[in-house]
């Protein structure tokens, strides 16, 4: 039978024992969605989706790690995977989701209408994305560490305040596009890839909308520390991380962003 287990001493690195069902469960379905992405991007070659599957195979072995640890709680490894992947893995989506806004100005002749110059566009925010990535795997992998545990959380929570910032900037930019587009009588009717490109926005804004909330809980994680509540049980993560990781996947792939051919 599992059971809590310290890593050092007196040293626990979980505060509770990992469900094995909803590891398992979340596994499955972000297989199920990462194979979706795959065949949807092979089929359109629509390749600014890519960090889509990689975000959601990182997913596939956080759970599934999250799984092996129940009967590991004490060992480094299980823990050091399933936190970082689990943690990193909205980065990729949030590459995409950038990605998605420049390829649709472009699709649309709307640089006009963007408050960032579309030369900078995808710039600015990828590299805003790769930053936050590399200050939160920074912080992640210091995390286990008992002499900088608190300088990691707060590494941790400055990368998560880079994406918030960098998602709050992009969501701006979405807005005034698309009021600047129904402004211009012309841009309004404009199609892209043979499509009209509002659902594309909306679709941007639910996906965005999400990630956002997804980063201030574990924002919210951090600050309250490795014995508050929300580190300390295991519901939270389910409902505010994976639930909202799971329907940015489902909601991308079904409105999936416009392709020239209109597919």
């Amino acid at each position: 039978m599992a059971a809590l287990e310290p890593y050092k001493g007196n040293y626990y690195l979980w505060k509770y024992l990992p469900s094995l069902e909803g590891a398992a469960i979340s596994a499955a379905l972000f297989g199920i969605a990462t194979i979706a992405h795959t065949l949807r991007l092979s089929k359109n070659r629509s390749w600014f989706a890519v960090p889509f599957p990689i975000g959601g195979i990182m997913e596939v072995i956080g759970f599934a790690t999250r799984g092996v640890a129940r009967k590991k709680t004490g060992q480094l490894m299980p823990y050091v995977i399933q936190n970082t992947l689990i943690l990193l893995a909205p980065v990729f989506f949030a590459a995409s989701i950038y990605m998605t806004l420049g390829r649709l100005i472009r699709m649309t002749n709307g640089e006009r209408h963007s408050i960032i110059s579309l030369k900078w566009l995808t710039k600015i925010f990828v590299t805003g994305d790769v930053l936050s990535l590399l200050v939160q795997g920074g912080g992640a992998g210091m995390m286990v560490m008992d002499d900088f545990a608190k300088m990691a959380e707060k590494i941790v929570i400055g990368g998560l305040f880079i994406q918030i910032i960098i998602f709050g900037l992009f969501i701006i930019t979405v807005i005034m596009f698309h009021i600047r587009m129904h402004g211009d009588p012309v841009s309004k009717h404009a199609l892209a890839g043979g499509f009209g490109w509002e659902p594309t926005i909306w679709m941007l804004y639910v996906v965005s909308v999400l990630v956002m909330g997804r980063s201030i809980f574990r924002v919210a994680e951090f600050v309250m520390g490795n014995d508050g509540y929300l580190l300390s049980h295991e519901w939270p993560l389910y409902l505010f991380d994976a639930l909202p990781m799971f329907a940015v996947m489902a909601v991308f792939w079904h409105w999936w962003p416009l392709t020239p051919n209109g597919a």
